[in-house]
Parts: structure tokens; C-alpha cells; sequence
């Protein structure tokens, strides 16, 4: 029998009964489990070899089972170092850029190339250290889950401790005591658990867990259950906060492990972590496919080099370089750091803000967002609810609303009973937890809460049951409190919740809570107010969210267990509304407002009422006053007629209370002329939804199936999985996220094309000098690599996002008609600038090809930046030699890049303007500053300046050496100074003798030196 067999995954299969799951499954495995762990333990005293025996023996019945299922663990391994450094360096762009670095050391290009070392060797760095923090941040979420000990009720053995690594699918688990962590997905088949599910969902709202109905029937355990069968499974990862034995059975809390390892709820979290989705941004693709643009360009150098190269006869491993350089030129090495640094600086400033990212890559994604999805409840509006008031009702019809902010306790009566009632708190460790609308309802009662004690004896009413008491204070209560029995959880399918309670000296009644259409259903008509639908609407058109109450008396013949859902949940009598206000947080309305401006979609998802929905959508903003909203029904396939669906307006109350309406109707039919593209929003339930996704896919053909961003707004575990992070718990994050996006895909843009002109101005000005075999040299290489490109690149980034959201998104392919033609024209024009400055040097009257230093005729500011000989001989391993082309084309390369820098430089409307970006205007003003001063400054005069004023300034390298406390280590002076700290010399008055102490023969000081020259002479 194989495992999907064994627990009905398939529907075609007879599923077993919960009590044969555990037999039943272990007959398909060899052998039994029938020791205990205190069975098989050895005594210290048998030695080593007993112990490894010992455990052999207890391991040996497990083996089969794990070699099926594999072991219970989730394995999230810390990736080694020398792992993460591998896999970053043999990255095709460190491979590019090694390459690059190897050809410049073999043509002493040094500085530029140790730089490039140094930026490389920081990229690493960081990027390891970044993988390396995720790899232990998870492990060790991970990790805890692996070692828990846990009871198993073995066939024979009874129960038995087992370390959670060994469990299998179909081991039954016995749950002890509270606080307990699940380390696998488990069945719940005897007893009900609460559990904190705040590890997988982000909120630490207590759940509910029941057992599953034991039946005989051959439909598949999760069609089984009326209500949603994630109801009966306690997932691994989170918390059982309470484990309570029912009172008919065991006496245990009892469940079967359904899943373990990697294929439970939290191993597909963590797969989803380690093996995200991969992103197919656009920008990504194209800057791939430029960069082989880039490479052919290059190609069509190379081959260029070669022939002008061989053609002049230089030699073989010149011709080599030289065609290599080309392609290091066309290709910029610093191309992919230069492209991070936009993203890094974002980073840095959502930090500021209390964004928190662990992809950096998708905040480039965030730039090209043009719809957001928003759940209601904690995030749009407040956490909390607010309790508004009640509206009781009896067999006249509503009656007066009862308001709690009037300090009035609600007098006693089943409506009172069922607000004290009819909710799933509990009290742990003498506090009260649960759902928020649970905790709002029984804190308006003002009772109190409590365990009942081995002592409690009331009929009917088990020992360690939850007891409601009103308070000391409360007068006309005629009961001491009332015992909840049986609960049958509030599940978001059934829109219902009800409990089994016993009044202490009273009758056994039923209450029900739920959403008042579903709650109504279940009532006696006659009980039901005739203007039961009005006055809903009332409500639900003010925002409100109103709750249903109702309840019934039963037989106290009958066993609680024994009772089904659907005979405890039928002929009630209604009781009244429960208003409850949810207030919008303070931020929702303007960031609606800010979002809608910039025409960026917003969308709500929540469980309420559609009509509290709609509300709260029209108070935040979200649908204005003048536009229309359309509800939508659709129903699935029933016998003889297909799926329908139908429109509705919201506003025109005969279609949103009544409805025989036919199945199909035309929009334009329900909405007058003015209710064209763009003034209508659509409201329709997660069932109409599916209903549509399967029979009316045509309306849907571009339906979201995984959002591109998401954000969390809880500090949770879960949390992990999502790209964002906000510390600030509303909606304030998400324009910001938006802005910080657009600056930095118009940052990436603007840097792209920038370094993409930056080659292409070098390659252009390097082609143009190799036609007279001639090129650039190692210092004028350096100036535009380092001095110009460089700090350009890590400061042209600076720009913050701009405040403002604009209504149309930044361009999201790099390969677009205005990107390309921007780019193109610029090529063209430096090109033309070049071309023009290389032919105008020739025409000049003084220019002379004989005489090959143009800074020793007219100019010599130039001598010092290109090598400057007289005589036309190469100079350096690059080749180069001082010429008035050299000298023009170099000038007019280094200030087009000044230019292109500015120019490309965007600000409005996705980033602040250029001027705000002080450190990149200031470096520009000095670059610029310093390419006129190399121009027209009289390089030999200011040298002889420097010289006297510097060099040769004897008085002011004195000062700098009493400042700095220098001291000459000559020996001379070391004796002079010890001569001048010495008060007994010169010994005045005194006669010194050959023979006494101190004044021997000795070995004198000589200066070879000296004495060298002294014999030449």
C-alpha cells in the first residue's frame, strides 16, 4: 500500500479510518518499532560497544520507513566560504575583468589595473558576506525544528520518546503540555489544539485546531471535512500553544504525521527561499544583448588593429596587445560594478526609512509597478476593532441600539450570553488570547475567564473546562457562569463559528456567530426581523462590521460529542447585530491618494462583507464618490445549466439585495453613459473568482498569478520569504519602495548608457590614433579611467528619488527607440568631433610630422602627461609617442566625457536634479577644471614656481620638521644632542689622565666615504 493509498490523496482509493492509519501503514513496512527509547538505553557500565548495539537495535525498525520517506529534517546547510567565493569569481565578468587585468600588467598599465583589483576584491567581499549572512539567518531558522524530542505511540511498544529526525508518515503523535513545536505536518484525529501559525501566515493570532471526523466513508480525508481541511492539520513550524484531550476519548491528544521534511508547509517556505522564482526582468535581458553588441563592435576593431598593425610590420606580440586592448576598451571592465552602485545607494536610503530588502536586484523591479494589492484588515485599517455597539432584536423587530462607549453594561439574556460565549479565546497563563473581534466582544461583557478544576462536578460538564463568569460587580445574572463544552470553529468557507456551552444551574444552549446573511439562513424565519436587510445596509454602507448572533436550546440527553454540526446549527432563533467600527489608519488615505495620482492600480483583498468592502474602499480613497462599482456573481455548473455569471450594480439596492436576474447581462446595460473605462471598479468574491479563472479565462488574459514585489509589514518569520521588509507597520512604505524603484532603473539606464559612451569615445579616439600606429599612453589611459570615469561612476548615483510620484513609469527595456537613438546619436557625434580634431591638427601651419612633440613647439603643458621626446621613437610598452593628434584627441575623448556625464545625468521626474547631487557637480567643476588647467598652464614655469616656493624653501621644511617633532638620525647629531643633555661637558678645571676609567684606547668613528675621496686626492 503506498502512502498517497494509505492517508485517500486519491480519490479513486478507499481512505482508511484514522484508527487503522498507524496499522495499517506499518504493514508495508518490514518490521515494527517495538522498543522504547528507555528500553533500549544501556547502562554506562556495559561500555561503548553495548551503547552502539543499543542503538543498532532501536535504529533498525526505522530504516525502511526513512529510506521511503527520508529523514524529518529540513536541512539548510551553512554554505562554506571558499563555496560562495568560488562561485562569485568564476562569474563571466570577474573572468572578463581578470583578463583585462592580466593584458594591462603585461603592458605596465599597473595603477588602473590594481584599482580595478581593489574594486573587484570589495564587490566580493560583500557579495560573499551578504550570501553568507542569508545562509546562517536561515540556517538557523531551520535548525531548531530538527532536534525535537517527541511522544509516539508505537503498535506494541505504547507510547515511546523518539527524537522528531525519525518520524514517518503515518506515526502517530501524542501531544503533552503546551508550547510545543511541530516538526512535521500531522493529522489531528483525538482532541482539539490552539496554535500559533504566526511562522507561516505573519500573524500571531491564535488557531483553532479540530480533530478529523472518524468515518467510514471512501471520499478522500480532505473532501471529508464541511470545512476547510487546513482546519485539522497542525503544520510544521508553528507553536501549539494548548493541547486539550477530549473528553469521550483517549484521554490524549492524538495526531498522524502526514508530511515530513521538505515536503511539509515550512520546507516548501524554505525551498521557496533557497530556490526563488527567477526574475525575467527585461532590463537584465537587454543588457546582455548590448553588451554582445558591444563584443561585436569590438570584433570589428580587432580585425581593424591586425591589419593596420601587420601591415606596418610591428611585431607579433604588439600586434596581439594592441588587438586585445581594443577589446577592453569596447567592453569597460567596471561596466557591472558601476551598475550596482545604483542599486547599493537605494538600498542604503530604504534602510534610512525602515525598508529592509534581502534582493537588491528587485528594487529595480519596484521602478516598473503599476498595480498594488492591499489586505484590509491591519493593514489598510487599524489591527484592533472597535466595538460600536449591538442591536438586540425580538419578535417586534430591532430594537434600540445598545452603544458601549456609554459605559452601560448590556443587561443579561441569550444576547449577552452568546457575546460572553460564542468565541474561540483561551486564558494562557492568565491571559486572555485570541482573535481581536473575539477579544473586542468579551471584553464589552465585562465577565471573566477561567479553568475549571479537578473539583468542578456539573453534569455534562468535563473537569479543565473553559468557564465564563461574570464579574463580582454585576448584578441580575442568574447563573454563576457558563461552561463552553464543544466548539466548531469559525472557518472563512462557512462564515460561521458556534459553540456548545452548559449554564451552571441552566439549560445547554447553542450559540452562533458568523456573517448575518449565513446566520440568518439558519434561523426560524418568524425570528428573522423583516427589516433585517435595510438595516444591514444601513450598517455595511457606513463601513461597519457587523456581526450575526443567534442561538438555541438543546437536549441534555445527548453527549456533546455526539451532536453534528448540522443538527446544533439549525431552527435558531436570531438575536441581534454586533456592530464593530474598523478604523482607517491615518496613512492609508493620502498614500491611496499619492498612488492613484500617479495612476497606479490599487486594489483591496479581504474577507468581509463586499459591501463593507466597497465602504471602506470609498473612505479611503480608493473609489471615489463618482465612480461606479459593479458587483460580480459568478456560479459554478449545476446539473443541466452551465457556469453564469452576472453584473450588478452595487449602489441600485434591487440588484444588490434582490436578484432573479438572467445569467448574462451586458455592462452597458447596467451602467448609464458615463460609466465608460475608468469610472467603474468591480467587487466580487474569491469564489466568483475561481469560478471565472475556470469557465471565463477570456476576461482574465492578463490575470496576476505571483506578484513581482511583495512587502511585509510583520516581523514574523514568515517575513523571510518576502523580498521587503518595513519595520513602520502601514502602508507608508509602499510610495516609497515606488520612488526608490523608478530612481534606481533610471540610474542603471543613465549609467549604462554613460560607460556604453565612455567606450565607445575611447574606442573611436584609439582606432583613430592606431591608423598612425600610434596610441594613448599608460597616464592618459589612467586619467580617463580613474581620475574622470571612475569617481564619475560612484557619484552620478548619489541623486535620491524624487518626492513626487509622476503619472507614467521610467522605460523598462534598455533596448527601447529612444535609449538606442539617444546612445547612437551621441557615438555619431563624438565620432564626428574626433574625426574633424584629427583632420583640423593636420591643416594647421605649424603642424609638422617631423617634429612629433607638439608641447616643445607651442605648448608644453602636455610634457608631462605623454612622454616628450623630440625624436619620433616609441615611447612606453603601449607604443606611444607625443603628437599633435595624441594631444588633440585625448583632450577632446576626456572632455566629451565631462560632457556626456552631465548630460546624462537625469533628474526630474524619477530623481532630484542634477544640482542637488553637490559631490557630482563638484567633481565634474574639478575634473573640467583640471583638463584647462593641463591645457593652457605653462608646465616648466610652474614647476621652477614649485621649486622655489616648495622645494627649495629651506625655512619652511624646518617648521615642518619642529611641528612633527623630526630628528635627524645621523650620528653626528645623535652626539650632538647627547653632548647638549650632558651638564657635566666640557669638564672645565679638570685634568684627564690616559690610564684612568673611561678615557682607554678605543675604536674612533671614520667616514669611509671620507676617506675614499681623501686617498683619491
Amino acid at each position: 500500500m503506498t502512502q498517497e493509498e494509505a492517508f485517500g490523496n486519491k480519490g479513486t482509493e478507499k481512505p482508511l479510518r484514522p484508527s487503522q492509519w498507524r496499522m495499517d501503514f506499518r504493514k508495508s513496512l518490514p518490521g515494527n518499532r517495538t522498543q522504547s527509547v528507555t528500553e533500549t538505553s544501556t547502562p554506562p557500565i556495559l561500555g561503548k560497544q553495548h551503547e552502539q548495539s543499543a542503538e543498532a537495535r532501536r535504529m533498525r525498525p526505522q530504516a525502511s520507513g526513512r529510506l521511503i520517506c527520508g529523514p524529518n529534517t529540513i536541512d539548510v546547510e551553512i554554505t562554506p566560504i571558499w563555496k560562495l567565493l568560488i562561485k562569485e569569481v568564476l562569474n563571466p565578468f570577474y573572468i572578463f575583468q581578470l583578463f583585462s587585468v592580466c593584458l594591462w600588467f603585461s603592458e605596465d598599465y599597473k595603477e588602473y589595473a590594481v584599482a580595478i583589483i581593489i574594486m573587484s576584491i570589495i564587490s566580493i567581499a560583500l557579495t560573499v558576506y551578504d550570501l553568507r549572512e542569508q545562509s546562517v539567518k536561515l540556517h538557523h531558522l531551520v535548525e531548531s525544528h530538527n532536534s525535537i524530542t517527541v511522544s509516539v505511540c508505537g503498535k506494541n511498544a505504547g507510547i515511546q520518546e523518539l527524537e522528531s529526525r525519525f518520524l514517518v508518515p503515518g506515526d502517530l503523535l501524542i501531544l503533552t503540555g503546551n508550547k510545543v513545536q511541530m516538526p512535521c505536518d500531522a493529522i489531528l484525529i483525538d482532541g482539539s489544539c490552539v496554535v500559533d501559525e504566526g511562522m507561516l501566515t505573519g500573524e500571531s493570532i491564535p488557531v483553532t485546531k479540530t480533530p478529523l471526523l472518524k468515518t467510514d466513508s471512501s471520499v478522500p480525508w480532505k473532501l471529508q471535512s464541511e470545512v476547510d481541511y487546513k482546519r485539522h492539520i497542525l503544520f510544521c513550524g508553528t507553536e501549539v500553544i494548548q493541547a486539550k484531550a477530549a473528553s469521550s476519548g483517549p484521554g490524549t491528544v492524538r495526531a498522524v504525521v502526514l508530511q515530513t521534511g521538505f515536503n511539509t508547509a515550512k520546507g516548501d517556505l524554505v525551498r521557496s527561499i533557497l530556490y526563488p522564482k527567477p526574475m525575467n526582468f527585461k532590463l537584465y535581458r537587454d543588457a546582455i544583448r548590448f553588451l554582445l553588441c558591444l563584443v561585436g563592435t569590438a570584433t570589428i576593431g580587432m580585425i581593424y588593429t591586425l591589419c593596420v598593425y601587420v601591415l606596418s610590420g610591428e611585431s607579433p606580440e604588439e600586434v596581439v596587445k594592441k588587438a586585445l586592448d581594443v577589446v577592453t576598451i569596447a567592453v569597460p571592465p567596471a561596466l557591472p560594478a558601476a551598475l550596482t552602485t545604483g542599486i547599493i545607494y537605494a538600498q542604503r536610503r530604504l534602510k534610512k526609512r525602515g525598508i529592509f530588502c534581502i534582493s537588491p536586484q528587485r528594487i529595480n523591479v519596484c521602478g516598473q509597478l503599476n498595480l498594488v494589492c492591499f489586505d484590509k484588515t491591519g493593514t489598510l485599517t487599524r489591527d484592533g476593532l472597535d466595538l460600536w455597539g449591538v442591536v438586540p432584536c425580538d419578535r417586534n423587530g430591532f430594537q434600540e441600539v445598545h452603544s458601549f462607549a456609554s459605559g452601560k453594561a448590556l443587561p443579561w439574556g441569550p444576547l449577552c450570553a452568546a457575546m460572553a460565549s460564542c468565541h474561540s479565546l483561551i486564558l494562557l497563563n492568565g491571559t486572555i488570547q485570541g482573535d481581536p473581534l473575539d477579544l473586542k466582544m468579551f471584553e464589552a461583557t465585562t465577565w471573566e475567564m477561567a479553568i475549571s478544576g479537578d473539583d468542578f462536578h456539573i453534569k455534562g460538564v468535563p473537569a479543565h473546562a473553559m468557564v465564563v463568569k461574570p464579574c463580582k460587580t454585576a448584578s441580575q445574572v442568574p447563573v454563576e457562569g457558563i461552561a463552553i463544552l464543544h466548539q466548531f470553529p469559525f472557518s472563512s468557507a462557512l462564515q460561521r463559528m458556534t459553540v456548545i456551552v452548559q449554564e451552571m444551574g441552566g439549560d445547554r444552549l447553542a450559540f452562533m456567530k458568523g456573517a448575518p446573511e449565513r446566520v440568518a439562513g439558519f434561523c426560524h424565519p418568524e425570528t428573522v426581523p423583516t427589516s433585517f436587510v435595510s438595516e444591514l445596509q444601513i450598517y455595511t454602507t457606513q463601513g461597519f462590521r457587523v456581526i450575526a448572533l443567534a442561538y438555541k436550546k438543546l437536549e441534555t440527553d445527548h453527549h456533546t460529542t455526539a451532536l453534528t454540526r448540522e443538527k446544533v446549527e439549525s431552527d435558531l432563533i436570531f438575536l441581534g447585530l454586533l456592530i464593530l467600527e474598523n478604523r482607517l489608519k491615518e496613512e492609508t488615505k493620502p498614500v491611496l491618494e499619492e498612488l492613484i495620482s500617479a495612476r497606479i492600480r490599487t486594489v483591496m483583498i479581504t474577507g468581509d462583507n463586499l459591501q463593507t468592502a466597497v465602504t471602506v474602499a470609498r473612505k479611503s480613497g480608493m473609489v471615489s464618490e463618482s465612480q461606479k462599482v459593479i458587483l460580480i456573481e459568478a456560479n459554478e455548473t449545476t446539473g443541466s445549466s452551465s457556469a453564469s455569471i452576472s453584473w450588478k450594480l452595487v449602489e441600485e439596492k434591487k440588484h444588490a439585495v434582490y436578484g432573479n436576474q438572467d445569467n448574462y447581462i451586458n455592462i452597458r446595460e447596467e451602467v448609464s453613459d458615463n460609466g465608460r473605462e475608468g469610472s467603474y471598479h468591480f467587487a466580487l468574491s474569491g469564489k466568483s473568482f475561481h469560478v471565472i479563472t475556470q469557465h471565463f479565462s477570456s476576461l482574465l488574459p492578463k490575470a496576476l498569478k505571483m506578484a513581482h514585489v511583495g512587502i511585509s509589514l510583520s516581523e514574523q518569520e514568515a517575513s523571510v520569504a518576502s523580498p521587503f521588509t518595513s519595520k513602520t507597520p502601514n502602508i507608508e512604505c509602499v510610495p516609497h519602495l515606488i520612488k526608490e524603484g523608478r530612481a534606481a532603473l533610471v540610474t542603471s539606464f543613465c549609467m549604462f548608457k554613460y560607460m556604453a559612451l565612455y567606450s565607445m569615445i575611447q574606442y573611436v579616439g584609439v582606432l583613430l590614433l592606431y591608423w598612425e600606429t600610434n596610441s594613448l599612453s599608460n597616464y592618459q589611459f589612467l586619467f580617463q579611467d580613474l581620475a574622470i570615469t571612475t569617481l564619475i561612476g560612484v557619484t552620478m548615483n548619489l541623486n535620491g528619488a524624487h518626492p513626487k510620484l509622476v503619472p507614467f513609469r521610467p522605460a523598462g527595456r534598455l533596448i527601447s527607440p529612444p535609449l538606442l537613438l539617444s546612445v547612437i546619436l551621441n557615438i555619431l557625434l563624438s565620432l564626428a568631433m574626433h574625426i574633424v580634431g584629427f583632420v583640423l591638427v593636420q591643416k594647421q601651419p605649424w603642424y609638422s610630422t617631423e617634429l612629433y612633440s607638439a608641447c616643445t613647439v607651442q605648448n608644453q603643458s602636455i610634457s608631462k602627461l605623454n612622454v616628450s621626446p623630440t625624436a619620433p621613437e616609441k615611447v612606453g610598452s603601449n607604443g606611444a609617442f607625443t603628437s599633435f593628434e595624441n594631444t588633440t584627441i585625448w583632450f577632446l575623448g576626456t572632455i566629451n566625457c565631462i560632457i556626456v556625464a552631465l548630460i546624462f545625468s537625469k533628474g526630474k521626474p524619477f530623481r532630484q536634479p542634477t544640482y542637488t547631487n553637490h559631490i557630482f557637480v563638484l567633481v565634474l567643476i574639478i575634473q573640467l577644471c583640471v583638463c584647462i588647467f593641463i591645457l593652457f598652464a605653462d608646465i616648466p614655469e610652474l614647476y621652477k614656481s614649485l621649486d622655489e616656493a616648495i622645494i627649495e624653501n629651506r625655512a619652511l621644511w624646518l617648521a615642518i620638521k619642529r611641528c612633527f617633532g623630526y630628528q635627524s638620525k645621523s650620528q653626528y647629531r645623535i652626539w650632538q644632542r647627547n653632548l647638549a643633555n650632558d651638564s657635566s661637558w666640557p669638564p672645565l678645571n679638570q685634568i684627564s689622565y690616559s690610564d684612568m676609567p673611561g678615557c682607554g684606547r678605543g675604536v674612533s668613528y671614520s667616514n669611509p666615504v671620507f676617506e675614499s675621496n681623501e686617498e683619491q686626492l
